[in-house]
């Protein structure tokens, strides 16, 4: 009987020893799948953040390009002076808000919300939410042209997120870019040439034939609303910012309206019309065009008569 009873009390122990190791397996394994279901759930929540950053970014940059390039334009309009260090000046604004050091109550309420260190705030203020922190550092950006018709910022800055309970981070260096359009913009050399007094807004030109037939009738129109036109041998929308008037790849160039300035007292210079070289010492041959149904003061140069399929009358 002592040794049913031995053998009876052995196997309920070794039972219980067994039970309490699987409930301990259990609780192991059923804590660790937890965890490992709140961190994928932290991961999950930190790459929406940083997906909804970098889709944010773009849209930022864009505004603070666009009202940088305006309070640009701004500055050439009341100095009659170019822009210098066109980058430098660029990243100035973005960084501290400030226009060659110095600020007044229209940079001040334009860059409001669009520099740099407000950005960040804006970014801080979300990541909170989720109890996340997020820092930019070794910030830099760029201004440049790729095509002709847009003016490209890229922001490269290296980014921390971390989560507050230190579950995950996720660190990278950002390059984000986001595009302007130039068309709208005034553009400078009218500015600076015309003392302000005739302006010019950039309008790609629709037209892709000048002449057909004989009928110059797409010409006149390009002239008539000075229409723009991409051209590698002009300076380009950047190029004219800081009064560079060189050939770019990226270049535009208009017709200047003769018309428009003499009916505001300007003189006028007998000259070709391409706009670049009509406002430069420059001064090559140029003659009336053919066929006829252009204006007798409508005159151009020889690089640009088969450029808008024209000859010497």
């Amino acid at each position: 009987m002592v040794l049913i009873r031995n053998k009876r009390g052995i196997f309920f122990t070794t039972l219980v020893i067994v039970m309490f190791s699987l409930f301990i397996i259990t609780l192991t394994f059923y804590s660790q799948v937890q965890e490992r279901e709140t961190i994928q759930k932290r991961v999950s929540t930190l790459n929406n953040f940083v997906f909804s950053v970098e889709k944010d970014i773009p849209r930022q940059l864009k505004a603070t390009g666009f009202r940088i390039i305006f309070l640009f334009e701004k500055r050439i309009a009341e100095t009659g002076s170019y822009i210098t260090n066109l980058n430098a000046v660029f990243s100035e604004m973005f960084f501290n808000g400030t226009l060659y050091g110095q600020t007044n109550p229209e940079i001040g309420a334009l860059m409001m919300g669009v520099t740099l260190p407000e950005i960040e705030d804006s970014l801080k203020e979300k990541a909170r939410k989720i109890n996340t922190e997020i820092n930019l550092t070794n910030s830099t950006i760029t201004v440049s042209q790729e095509d002709t018709w847009r003016v490209k910022v890229t922001l490269n800055s290296y980014v921390l997120i971390r989560d507050k309970s230190n579950l995950v981070s996720w660190n990278k260096v950002l390059n984000i870019s986001a595009y302007i359009d130039i068309e709208d913009f005034e553009d400078p050399l009218y500015i600076i040439n015309t003392n302000g007094i005739v302006t010019n807004k950039i309008k790609r030109t629709p037209y892709k034939t000048f002449v057909q037939n004989n009928d110059a009738s797409n010409l006149s129109l390009h002239l008539q609303n000075s229409y723009y036109l991409n051209s590698t041998s002009a300076p380009s929308f950047l190029n004219r910012l800081e009064g560079i008037n060189s050939p770019n790849e990226n270049g535009i160039e208009s017709f200047v309206n003769l018309e428009r300035l003499s009916s505001q007292g300007i003189l006028i210079k007998d000259k070709t019309l391409v706009d670049y070289i009509y406002f430069s010492a420059n001064s090559p041959s140029a003659c009336r065009v053919a066929p006829s149904g252009m204006p007798a003061w409508f005159k151009l140069d020889a690089l640009h008569l088969p450029v808008y399929e024209v000859s010497c009358a």
